[in-house]
C-alpha cells in the first residue's frame, strides 16, 4: 500500500466530504477509502462509504485502476447493519471492527484458528499449501 492521503476532500456540487485515509494497492491497482468511527457500525456510515467509493471512482480513478474498495473501521461491528446493507452484496465495501490495543500471542492464535476453522468449514477439501497454517 502507499499512503495518498489523510482526510481527502470529495466535492459534489456545493458539497464537501472528507475521506480519512486514502491508500493505493500497487499490487491491485486501485484506491482503498478508510473511514474510522469512534462507535458502533450505523447504517448511515454505510451509505456515506457507498457515497465516497462513487465520489472517488468518478473523480479520482485512472484509466488503468481497478475498482475502488471502501473499508470502514468501527469500535463495534453492527452484524445487522453488515447483513442487512449494501455491505452484504457489494464486492467493494467491508466493515471491520477494530481494537485500541496490541492483541497478545495467544489472543492472534486463536483468532488464526477460528478463521481456519470457517474457512474449512466453507471449504471442504480444499487443502492449505505445506507450512502454511
Amino acid at each position: 500500500f502507499a499512503f495518498v492521503a489523510r482526510q481527502k476532500r470529495l466535492s459534489f456540487e456545493d458539497e464537501h466530504f472528507y475521506v480519512d485515509l486514502v491508500f493505493y494497492n500497487v499490487i491491485l491497482k486501485c484506491y482503498l477509502l478508510i473511514d474510522l468511527k469512534l462507535g458502533k457500525l450505523a447504517h448511515q456510515d454505510v451509505g456515506q462509504m457507498d457515497s465516497y467509493v462513487r465520489l472517488f471512482d468518478a473523480q479520482g480513478r485512472t484509466e488503468g485502476d481497478g475498482p475502488t474498495i471502501g473499508l470502514i473501521l468501527c469500535a463495534q461491528k453492527n452484524e445487522a447493519v453488515a447483513r442487512y446493507s449494501i455491505l452484504h452484496e457489494h464486492e467493494q465495501l467491508f466493515a471491520a471492527k477494530y481494537v485500541t490495543y496490541l492483541p497478545s500471542v495467544e489472543e492472534l492464535e486463536r483468532e488464526l484458528a477460528r478463521d481456519k476453522r470457517l474457512l474449512d468449514a466453507r471449504a471442504p477439501g480444499v487443502r492449505t499449501p505445506k507450512g502454511q497454517h
